[in-house]
């Protein structure tokens, strides 16, 4: 009977230490780096997506603008390199949803990627105030948010100079003027700062053919920006307002014809003849001197 019961211990024990021997070994293959079982990487990235928006108060684009996006590598060893994937395409409405496909393989790692977005409406430029960066650890390379913010114009520069230069009369030197002609009478105030023509006001009463309200701009004594309104009297409203400005080189920037809304560019030969009147008044007001 005793030889019995140590027979079914032994048996147990046996048993026991097979189990143990068992689950040592499941746990050895589930720690070995080797095994098959071990999760693959993930896959390179081929693509990169997001949307477009623009900064509220930014002027919608016309029709005829046009969105560039480029992935590009901005390191400073990849100076001069050609973007990964570039599109060009007409703007069309925002917001919107872009794709950019590339070659995984063109990627080096370590370098900094970058979603270039411009959109340009004739000379109109819309820019990116922040970078979009991809492709690296820690940035998103799908649900990338870009967002556009519209540039002044060369001509919206321009007038917002003039009208800086509006707000100084105040602190200008003036003198006033008048000349009684045989088909209009003429009023003028002229400004100057450091012994230099700032600026001159002009009033200019044609009886029943209207009024004109004219502020000329001057830069190194030479026209700069011209307004001019036109009326039907003093006191009545304007019927039209030509806007006309020059860069430094003498092009012609700012040209506009408003006439009540509609907003219409100068011909140049109504730009000519506005500088023109600014040279002459110029002349007029300062007894030939220029100055």
């Amino acid at each position: 009977m005793r030889k019995t019961v140590l027979s079914l211990v032994s048996i147990t024990a046996l048993a026991l230490a097979g189990c143990n021997g068992s689950h040592s070994s499941q746990q050895a293959d589930s720690g070995n780096p080797g095994s098959t079982s071990s999760t693959a990487p993930a896959p390179a990235a081929t693509e990169v997506s997001g949307t477009i928006s623009l900064r509220a108060g930014s002027p919608q684009p016309s029709a005829n603008a046009t969105l560039v996006l480029n992935l590009a590598d901005v390191s400073s060893s990849a100076a001069g390199s050609a973007p990964l994937a570039s599109k060009t395409s007409p703007a069309g409405a925002f917001p919107q949803t872009f794709k950019l496909g590339f070659n995984s393989a063109d990627v080096k790692a370590g370098d900094l990627y970058v979603i270039q977005a411009i959109l340009t409406d004739g000379d109109r430029r819309y820019v990116m105030p922040i970078q979009a960066p991809v492709l690296a650890k820690g940035s998103k390379n799908d649900g990338v948010a870009i967002e556009l913010v519209a540039e002044q114009t060369p001509s919206e520069k321009l007038l917002a100079a003039f009208k800086a230069e509006q707000d100084q009369l105040g602190a200008m030197k003036v003198s006033h003027g008048t000349r009684l002609e045989k088909d209009a009478s003429r009023g003028w105030q002229l400004f100057r700062q450091d012994g230099q023509v700032q600026f001159i006001r002009e009033l200019v009463d044609y009886g029943k053919d209207g009024f004109t309200s004219t502020d000329y701009a001057y830069k190194d004594g030479k026209p700069w920006v011209i307004v001019q309104q036109t009326k039907p009297s003093r006191d009545g409203k304007p019927t039209a307002i030509d806007r006309a400005g020059w860069s430094e080189d003498g092009t012609l920037v700012l040209k506009q014809h408003e006439a009540g809304s509609d907003v219409q560019p100068l011909d140049a030969d109504a730009a000519a003849k506005l500088k023109k009147q600014a040279t002459d008044i110029l002349g007029l007001a300062t007894g030939g001197k220029n100055k």
